[in-house]
């Protein structure tokens, strides 16, 4: 059993700990943590079972905890995860890794001269309907893929209010992008390899903080182009598609995938999923691999691209033209 310790105890921080805590199976529980407002979370982390120190320093100064699940601001998790791997804990970081490129090699690089595991909370690579895209495009059903669909949205920026870090254009360049869009940029990563260039639009026009609009168009290294968008004031929206030679594959929200093919290739189908935990999913993956099993499903290199696309698109925007993604 992997003993961690969560940093950063606000909503989405309980919401790792709750979905692995006291289950046997998971491979992970968490010992200790911190938290930048602790009188909100006292009552909570006594519940859950988890000594709450003053600070960063004294988690990883503590002698029970093997490894660090980083559940905090944007900016500050590449010298959070740098710190964790010179005191040779096992780090997982929530998205975005970070915001430059250049931070996110130097995480990976502290993190392999540690020798410890390095995992990213792109949760949507657990999903069921991930996998099954994956397996189909390998088995080329789409044939040559010209052109691919993301799009990610919802309501969160309606609660952002001054003061919160959310709400601070430093911490949340491109509005939604660090909130939810970085998931569709992997997602759209993990399905079609590498991105070559970007051209991005990304506008406050009801939000009094950050962007609440932003949509890129991109082309990827094999030659097929994207359209993507997230809005950070719109319904809750999941939807990726991709459109070859042989058919179109739709993953509608989570747990559907609708198959068109075009004549003489087969027939259409949709299939549904079961909901999955993914949250669990990646924190026991993040365990297994920590403790000698399965290498984290989502590769290092990735990692560092996603930052890259996410830095790209940062001056894309500010610049209105079109980037190169390195």
């Amino acid at each position: 059993m992997l003993k961690a310790g969560i940093v950063g105890m606000g909503r989405w921080g309980r919401v790792l700990v709750e979905s692995v805590q006291r289950k046997n199976d998971a491979g992970i529980r968490f010992v200790a943590g911190c938290t930048g407002t602790p009188a909100k979370a006292r009552d909570w982390a006594a519940e859950q079972g988890i000594r709450l120190h003053d600070g960063y320093e004294a988690v990883l100064a503590d002698p029970e905890v093997e490894a660090i699940v980083l559940a905090t601001p944007h900016k500050q998790h590449a010298e959070q995860v740098i710190a964790a791997a010179k005191r040779g804990k096992h780090v997982f970081v929530e998205k975005p890794f970070a915001l430059s490129k250049a931070s996110a090699e130097s995480a990976v690089t502290a993190c392999r001269a540690a020798g410890v595991v390095l995992a990213l909370g792109h949760n949507r690579r657990f999903l069921p309907a991930t996998a099954e895209m994956r397996r189909l495009l390998a088995a080329g059903a789409l044939g040559t893929v010209l052109h691919a669909e993301g799009h990610i949205s919802g309501p969160a920026a309606a609660a952002w209010t001054e003061g919160m870090w959310r709400a601070d254009r430093a911490e949340s360049p491109l509005g939604g992008m660090g909130a939810m869009g970085i998931h569709m940029v992997d997602m759209l990563i993990c399905l079609m390899g590498r991105f070559a260039e970007v051209t991005v639009q990304s506008l406050r026009r009801v939000s009094p903080h950050v962007d609440d609009t932003t949509a890129m168009l991109a082309r990827f290294a094999s030659g097929a182009t994207c359209t993507f968008a997230t809005l950070s004031l719109a319904p809750q929206t999941w939807r990726v598609a991709l459109y070859g030679t042989k058919g179109s594959l739709e993953m509608r929200g989570q747990q559907q995938l609708v198959f068109v093919p075009v004549p003489g290739a087969g027939e259409a189908w949709t299939r549904d999923y079961p909901k999955v935990d993914i949250e669990a999913a990646e924190l026991a993956a993040f365990a297994a691999a920590a403790a000698g099993g399965p290498a984290y499903p989502l590769p290092l290199a990735d990692a560092i691209h996603g930052v890259s696309v996410f830095e790209t698109m940062i001056g894309a925007a500010a610049s209105g033209s079109s980037y190169a993604v390195a």
